[in-house]
């Protein structure tokens, strides 16, 4: 199994891609979100100049705010710069979108979009629909070196429901995903997949195919509690983006959580719903996958932080990834809350990363 960082993009923090390749990580996803981050394609620009062998990628790009042939053009740009080791990840929006207050792309949009970029993303002509009209377009100047498709530029597409997954099997190289840390939930993601490539008339060559889940991971001490104040610290922050998702959820359709935040729901419903309506929407995802708020950190249960995160000793870590391995997840990539990022990268790539690459 490969282990990659998924990054809060910020222009000024390319260092933490750096040691992540010195350590022996596969991938950099660098997070696209352009409210709470910095510019994705700016930073991996950066990342390309300062690096030799990660793979560089959006984790992901937001379909939704950028048309197929920018996107397009800005990760074949990137591809210049990191030839062979530039990909894309992109997905519907789910957090950018939902941070202005709208939701993410619809599916069959989605498809659409997919099937524009598909092409553009090798230098290829393609039919492009825009403000109700329609023309053929492609790259025309890719030959002078304004950008690169002589070098694959791989698709993996985000996908959380059979929908989504279906169009990762109809349209990508690979999956992008955010499951439970459980094997038994890769077979109903390959079954998604595998169902969107028949679609299409195709099957699928699962060794061929890359799936990848985010996550993050606390390796514990000896006798340590998987909700003590230190697991908190180094993990909190992606487990209360698991709440943040759940509130989004319940504020768009209706549906109240199960599992581990039901107990906490109603509480939680109260904190923010404290603030005004109009501008609910910011405060929801306020210190997202970054830090925790002072008054959230109450919501951190075990549960809620075992049904998200990877959180064990090295054996038991060790044993869970290879146990993912085993069921078709081709890679983990972390997101550690941003304080103690290097922390967290240090720890895994020298405890776990040896073992399980």
């Amino acid at each position: 199994m490969d282990l990659g960082i998924c990054v809060a993009s910020k222009i000024d923090d390319i260092d933490y891609v750096v040691r992540a390749e010195e350590l022996g990580f596969s991938h950099a996803w660098l997070a696209d979100s352009h409210m709470i981050w910095s510019d994705p394609y700016a930073c991996l620009a950066l990342a390309a100049t300062r690096t030799s062998s990660i793979r560089l990628g959006t984790g992901v790009a937001v379909a939704a705010t950028r048309p197929a042939p920018v996107t397009a053009a800005s990760i074949a740009t990137i591809n210049r710069l990191a030839p062979g080791r530039t990909f894309l990840g992109i997905g519907t929006g789910n957090t950018a979108m939902r941070i202005m207050g709208h939701k993410p792309m619809r599916i069959d949009e989605f498809d659409r979009y997919l099937t524009t970029i598909r092409p553009l993303l090798s230098g290829q002509e393609v039919e492009f629909e825009w403000r109700g009209r329609s023309s053929p377009i492609r790259h025309i100047m890719a030959d002078r070196g304004f950008v690169d498709f002589e070098h694959p530029i791989p698709l993996y597409v985000s996908g959380f429901g059979p929908r989504s997954l279906g169009l990762a099997g109809k349209h990508g190289d690979g999956a992008v995903l955010s499951i439970p840390p459980d094997p038994s939930f890769m077979e109903r993601v390959w079954t998604a997949i595998e169902r969107g490539a028949a679609d299409q008339g195709g099957t699928m060559d699962r060794a061929r195919y890359l799936t990848c889940s985010l996550t993050t991971i606390v390796v514990l001490e000896p006798g340590e509690a998987t909700d003590s104040e230190r697991v908190k610290d180094l993990c909190g922050a992606f487990a209360m983006a698991s709440l943040h998702y759940s509130y989004d959820q319940y504020r768009n359709y209706g549906r109240a959580p199960s599992g581990p935040v039901a107990e906490i729901w109603d509480e939680y419903r109260q904190v923010v719903e404290q603030v005004d309506p109009q501008r609910r929407h910011q405060r929801v995802h306020a210190g997202h996958n970054c830090w925790v708020l002072p008054e959230e950190r109450r919501f951190l249960t075990k549960e809620l932080i075992e049904g998200s995160c990877l959180v064990g000793t090295r054996e038991q870590l060790i044993e869970r990834l290879r146990a993912l391995d085993d069921a078709g997840l081709d890679q983990v990539m972390i997101l550690p809350p941003f304080d103690p990022r290097f922390e967290v990268l240090e720890t895994v790539g020298t405890e776990l990363l040896p073992y399980v690459g």
